[in-house]
């Protein structure tokens, strides 16, 4: 087992990656708990695998426990299914002192933590992801939301967990399109600032999603290390360092808006279209060369991720993508940040660039790659 700390002070926490960890998590958060009682968050895709597993160690380390199963998908990452949530655990007693078990993705994730950070004001969370996409990102950091008409993720609040318990075994239940999904987040670790770990997922992306358990464990470790740092740093994102982590996503979340949230476009997939994307924004106003934009595209086309507007499925044109971009949560003064880059491993943040500019690359690219 591999244990990574999210130093935040009092309110740091462990992340233990280890094969077999969800069998043995009544030992872990046994420790935790005030009262041996605690509740269980899923959803029906992941409940038929790991439900029963995750109940029967948390009864045999003498602690009570009751279960919710959601629907699957970003339609439970809503105002009703906050609602259930909430009203849910207000109906089995939920203490402040508690910990509730997100187990899942990161749409289980993202509206457990939330929940209890309003429930009662404020109660404990643990996440257990069973993604790749939740395991080397979204469970740790404590970025918590639910989504709203207007855009992804725009009501929310950042809650610490209190333990992140990854079990790499649970990617072996996972369609190959969601691993790809999530892979896509391994490979913005080295987009943002380590060109060396870009260059290993060019060499090993393709193993890791074929199953190589030594890839996964590499993949989990580096990615959560890394992101474990840039929390430390900079919790809340109230410095630029943090805001690194939202490389593609500004037009990731535009694509994602242009599809409804659907499984038409996972989330992971919009993130990759848009990393090339801010790839290709960089190179087309001179701050990157087209080589490396070429190379980020060519490397997420290899292993069949969206790499443009076309291969995302998206027609729209600039300005109504330009338009769900200004209902991005991180516009400031009117201004939104984006990621870009000098270079593979060179990312920074920048409001030099009006969301007319954005919208006329757009256009390009749509007529480009249309």
């Amino acid at each position: 087992m591999q244990e990574v700390t999210v130093d935040l002070g009092a309110r740091s926490y462990p992340i233990l990656i280890g094969d077999g960890l969800i069998a043995e998590i009544g030992a872990h958060v046994a420790p935790l708990l005030r009262r041996p009682r605690t509740m269980v968050v899923t959803d029906s895709h992941v409940a038929p695998h790991y439900l029963a597993t995750v109940e029967a160690s948390l009864t045999a380390a003498g602690i009570s426990v009751s279960s919710l199963v959601l629907d699957p998908g970003e339609g439970s990452k809503s105002w009703a299914g906050l609602a259930r949530l909430t009203e849910w655990l207000i109906g089995e007693g939920v203490e402040r002192s508690d910990h509730v078990v997100a187990l899942g993705g990161g749409v289980i994730g993202d509206l457990v933590g939330f929940a209890c950070s309003i429930v009662k004001r404020g109660c404990a969370f643990i996440q257990v992801p069973t993604t790749l996409l939740a395991q080397v990102d979204s469970s740790v950091g404590g970025k918590t939301a639910i989504n709203v008409p207007a855009g992804k993720n725009l009501i929310g609040a950042f809650h610490q967990p209190a333990l992140v318990l990854i079990d790499p075994v649970t990617l072996t239940t996972l369609p190959r399109r969601e691993l790809a999904a999530g892979y896509a987040e391994v490979v913005k670790y080295g987009l943002i600032d380590d060109a060396a770990f870009f260059g290993w997922c060019e060499e090993h992306g393709a193993a890791l999603l074929d199953g190589d358990s030594e890839a996964r464990h590499k993949a989990i470790a580096h990615s959560v290390t890394a992101k474990a740092r840039i929390v430390a740093a900079d919790e809340r994102e109230t410095q630029d360092v943090r805001a690194l982590l939202n490389l593609g996503h500004s037009f990731g979340h535009a694509l994602e808006a242009e599809t409804g949230y659907s499984d038409k476009l996972l989330h992971g997939e919009a993130v990759a279209a848009g990393m090339a994307l801010a790839h290709r924004f960089s190179a087309a106003n001179g701050l990157c060369s087209a080589a490396d934009a070429n190379r980020v595209a060519a490397h997420l086309a290899a292993i069949s991720l969206p790499h443009d507007l076309a291969s995302a499925g998206v027609t729209a044109d600039g300005a109504t993508l330009a338009a769900h971009m200004a209902h991005d949560k991180k516009v400031r003064g009117g201004k939104l940040p984006l990621i870009l880059t000098r270079g593979i491993g060179q990312s920074f943040v920048t409001d030099e660039y009006g969301l007319d500019v954005v919208a006329a690359f757009l256009d390009a690219e749509s007529s480009a790659r249309g």
